[in-house]
């Protein structure tokens, strides 16, 4: 008798791009191949090649958060493809709005844009059968949110929480301790099992954080 590996419902690939090395991930639905880009802040021919070379077809992109590295192209991308593009929080509006002026300010190319749909805390987005959950977690940025697919044990979650560390909030309308209450009372209970792909650096679980972060650990909050 042979064991059969049951297919994930959900696939992810980390495309770092722009020189700030910001992890844009592409998630698929394995049940329908239906994609989306989580963050394409620049890079586009790379992305599009990451794309071509997973064989998927796209369905939308996902903004975690209105910063250039995360964003600054997603508008044109989207105007490319032909995807609408949901989130970030309609907090982070104000950063959208100086993509342009960031873009030049720092040498690299970007556009504002109007999202297709602003998330909120509690709403759901969908790729292909896969929905996802949406957490607003401000600090870091007031608008930014996490994707959080329960049945994987799998979130992204931007420049929230990192390996060892936490986003910076020494930006406009940067809060430290709304960032700590983020971290600690949203992400925290979804479990110590979920990996996350943070916005920069290698992926990580809960678990691990909580144990040896040395910002959001137990033992450092305690």
């Amino acid at each position: 008798m042979t064991e059969t590996t049951k297919t994930p419902p959900m696939k992810a690939a980390i495309i770092p791009v722009t020189p700030l090395q910001q992890n844009c991930s592409l998630i698929w639905c394995t049940a329908t191949n239906k994609a989306a880009l989580i963050d394409p802040g620049g890079d586009l021919d790379k992305l599009k090649d990451g794309i071509a070379k997973a064989g998927v077809e796209m369905e939308k992109i996902l903004i975690t958060h209105g910063h250039l590295d995360h964003c600054g192209q997603a508008g044109m991308l989207a105007e490319e493809l032909g995807l609408p593009i949901e989130g970030p929080h309609r907090d982070d509006l104000f950063w959208i709005e100086r993509l342009d002026n960031d873009g030049a300010r720092y040498g690299m190319e970007a556009r504002s844009f109007t999202p297709d749909r602003w998330l909120e805390h509690g709403d759901t987005v969908t790729v292909g059968a896969l929905t996802l959950d949406v957490i607003h977690c401000p600090g870091h940025t007031p608008g930014h949110v996490v994707f959080f697919h329960e049945p994987s044990r799998f979130a992204i979650v931007g420049d929230v929480l990192f390996q060892g560390s936490i986003g910076r909030t020494d930006f406009p309308r940067g809060n430290h301790q709304d960032l700590i209450d983020a971290i600690t009372q949203r992400l925290w209970p979804l479990g110590e099992d979920v990996m996350f792909i943070p916005g920069h650096g290698p992926t990580s679980t809960f678990g691990q954080e909580r144990k040896t972060n040395a910002f959001v650990s137990d033992h450092a909050l305690s």
